[in-house]
């Protein structure tokens, strides 16, 4: 029997136990804009995958006792920790399912966190990263929230004018009520400390720098599960990692919602992504 760690879910450590990396920082985690004195705000340290890998172990091994995790799975950051489980603990991860990501950033996704970052610190209202109120960076925020629109689903969907199975009338509206109002809400330094841990993700490291050596050390079952229409993750990229691992399939979906596809807005998205969680568990 196994047990996932998310909202009032309980956790039974005499069991297995399957885990959502995003969902192991949830509420546990120092940000810059929750902490006092010499971290706060700008002065926030980096961190790595590594670092939030590292984290979710010693709690599920020191503080509820599991050693044994039938299925680790993530989107896209959360693929990258899902890799670097894998990697850095194979005997512990029995089964994997990175959705959207991959095990060492693309020199494209290094590029366009370069183009993610310029539009938060562009405005003049950010500061260097020391405002006083994460609002007064509105502008930066709605660059931020376009930029994502541009790439964070296919170009299909806007030829299809698809945001009208959301509930929107025109893309302005979906630009607004969708994509705006997600970032505004976001706090500017959080953002940049998340965006360079993905720009620097790299499970490599494992393997002195060897990718492939590094990824043929997973011992899980593996699906690489991607989407056919992602402009971060193309189905290339997943490709390029899948085929060195050992027990892997590639698993590409057709949604045009492209790496956004993960938040199951269209109900066969959902029922695709949690089709593949069941065979993968079966197996």
């Amino acid at each position: 029997m196994a047990h996932y760690i998310g909202p009032g879910k309980a956790l039974d450590p005499e069991k297995y136990c399957i885990i959502l990396p995003n969902q192991l920082g949830n509420g546990l985690s120092t940000s810059p804009h929750n902490i006092d004195g010499d971290q706060a705000m700008e002065n926030f340290p980096a961190l790595s995958i590594g670092d939030d890998v590292v984290a979710q172990y010693r709690l599920l091994s020191e503080k509820f006792n599991i050693n044994q995790l039938q299925l680790v799975t993530g989107w896209s950051m959360g693929a990258q920790q899902t890799l670097e489980w894998a990697i850095r603990y194979p005997d512990m991860v029995k089964r994997a399912a990175p959705i959207a990501g991959t095990a060492q950033c693309t020199p494209h996704n290094a590029l366009y966190v370069d183009v993610f970052c310029e539009a938060l610190i562009s405005d003049p209202a950010f500061n260097h990263g020391a405002y006083t109120d994460s609002h007064s960076c509105e502008m930066g925020l709605k660059r931020l929230a376009h930029v994502f629109a541009l790439m964070g689903v296919s170009a299909e969907l806007y030829k299809q004018q698809l945001w009208q199975r959301l509930g929107f009338e025109s893309k302005q509206a979906f630009l607004e009520g969708f994509w705006e109002a997600w970032f505004k809400p976001m706090d500017p330094n959080a953002l940049l400390v998340m965006a360079r841990k993905w720009q620097r993700g790299d499970s490599s490291q494992h393997a002195n720098n060897d990718l492939a050596l590094a990824l043929q050390s997973i011992k899980a079952k593996t699906f690489m599960i991607g989407f056919e229409n992602d402009m971060f993750v193309p189905p290339a990229d997943l490709l390029y990692e899948q085929k060195h691992i050992q027990h892997s399939e590639l698993k590409l979906l057709p949604s045009l919602m492209g790496h956004f596809a993960m938040l199951g807005l269209f109900e066969e998205d959902f029922q695709a992504i949690d089709g593949l969680f069941s065979e993968l568990l079966a197996s």
